[in-house]
């Protein structure tokens, strides 16, 4: 079946005071069914126009992810775990094509045609061998991809939401990861004696192997979103930030308990390191830690802040991390091996025509094209935060169109709570209320 956009929701009577919050029109916007973001027909293209460009080389980074996941695993000299198989490329997505669990999308479930073309011709538009390209960095930048796998990984523990992280400590973890280890390196006699000797080591590179596939699993799923929402807003479908936001919303709710697991194929045998009866799901296990590790967490990308401890530039609690993509400075974006920068190169391949058209009539020149779409991509995040936001307010508390003034209330605290996170002056929110944040 096809996903189906939400009615945008009426806004309520007025039944509660003024908010006094600093960001009192937000969460006023909010309890009206809107988004964090203004609605206005230039942030709507903004935003659709970057899921666009986001989806074609997130359909690369969830299929490399789980093809590193699933066959590279723990090879100790891994070279080349971003030269993806043409089986993963061919790798019918859950979510899109004829074969697909929940058509969410229209199009086709292997790989996008615009990224099967980008990886045999490249920025070079020539067909090399993909090696060559490989050697002159003319690829997709998964360096991006596992950056956001890793932020994952670390805070995972420190989040506490699901079950995934807990596990990974369990006896049964450790079983079973120490199963499919003894079939990897059975061959291989050296690596199983550091095995023995450095049990830790592997199980914890395992563990991080796991992030892998739950990362992979859970872009599997926003690539075919984004991909959906660029054909709606280009058929006149999508027509405001709520239609964007409410899209977001149905799809959220619709795929909320699709498996997160983690199999490893060694000489044809599946060995289920984390298995699907365990029942860990999309939600909980994948998209919350995702949003709340990389959207507000990460971590300071190195040469932008000091990790002396003398310096004091880092916080000393990894709850008060506050380097993600609701916080980002857009000026650091050009700077070479800075993450968000690999991540806007990549997406710089693939934008639709009328958002190179507005770079143009905006930028200041094509140099400045990468920090446009840093601050775009902003605010587009900003709309599936809303989504987020929404869709915990949907299922944890009350309609916004309650008729009872004490549940309106409950919602208004907590969409307060949520804005408070915003409170901090390195948050963009403030700055893309207007469109003079460019």
């Amino acid at each position: 079946m096809t996903a189906t956009i939400l009615p945008p929701v009426s806004t309520p009577s007025p039944k509660l005071p003024p908010s006094n919050h600093e960001f009192a029109e937000v969460i006023h916007r909010l309890e009206a069914g809107g988004a964090m973001l203004p609605d206005t027909p230039e942030n709507l293209m903004q935003i659709i126009g970057l899921y666009k460009a986001y989806a074609v080389p997130m359909d690369f980074y969830w299929r490399d992810l789980l093809y590193i996941a699933e066959h590279v695993f723990l090879d100790p000299l891994p070279f080349f775990k971003y030269f993806i198989s043409q089986e993963y490329l061919d790798r019918q997505n859950h979510y899109a094509g004829d074969e697909a669990d929940l058509r969410i999308w229209r199009g086709t479930g292997s790989a996008h045609p615009e990224l099967l073309e980008f990886i045999q011709k490249g920025e070079l538009k020539s067909k090399l061998p993909r090696i060559f390209h490989h050697w002159y960095h003319d690829r997709i930048n998964m360096e991006f991809a596992e950056e956001c796998m890793r932020a994952m990984f670390w805070h995972g523990r420190d989040i506490g939401m699901g079950l995934f992280d807990a596990y990974l400590d369990s006896d049964e973890y450790k079983q079973n990861a120490d199963r499919a280890i003894q079939a990897y390196f059975k061959k291989n006699p050296a690596m199983l004696g550091l095995y023995k000797l450095f049990p830790d080591m592997f199980l914890e590179q395992c563990r991080q192997m796991s992030y892998y596939a739950n990362l992979g699993l859970f872009w599997e799923i926003m690539a075919p979103v984004f991909f959906e929402m660029s054909d709606l807003y280009d058929e006149g479908k999508i027509a405001s930030v709520p239609d964007a936001m409410n899209f977001l919303i149905n799809g959220i709710f619709a795929i909320a308990g699709r498996p997160i697991y983690h199999h490893v194929y060694i000489d044809g045998e599946c060995y289920e390191i984390i298995p699907k009866s365990k029942g860990f799901m999309w939600l909980y296990e994948a998209a919350l830690p995702y949003v709340e590790a990389v959207f507000y967490r990460t971590s300071p990308f190195r040469g932008t802040k000091s990790y002396n401890a003398q310096a004091g530039q880092v916080p000393l609690e990894q709850k008060d991390f506050h380097y993600g993509v609701l916080y980002a400075d857009k000026f650091p974006v050009g700077t070479a091996g800075i993450p968000p920068t690999l991540l806007a190169q990549d997406m710089l391949h693939f934008l639709p025509q009328y958002l190179v058209d507005y770079y143009q009539q905006f930028c200041r020149g094509e140099d400045d094209m990468l920090v446009q779409l840093a601050v775009s991509f902003q605010r587009s995040m900003y709309c599936v935060t809303s989504a987020v936001i929404q869709a915990l307010r949907e299922a944890l508390l009350y309609p916004l169109d309650d008729p009872n003034p004490k549940h309106l209330m409950a919602n208004r605290k907590f969409f307060e709570a949520q804005m408070d996170r915003f409170k901090r002056p390195e948050a963009q929110l403030r700055r893309i209320q207007t469109q003079n944040y460019r």
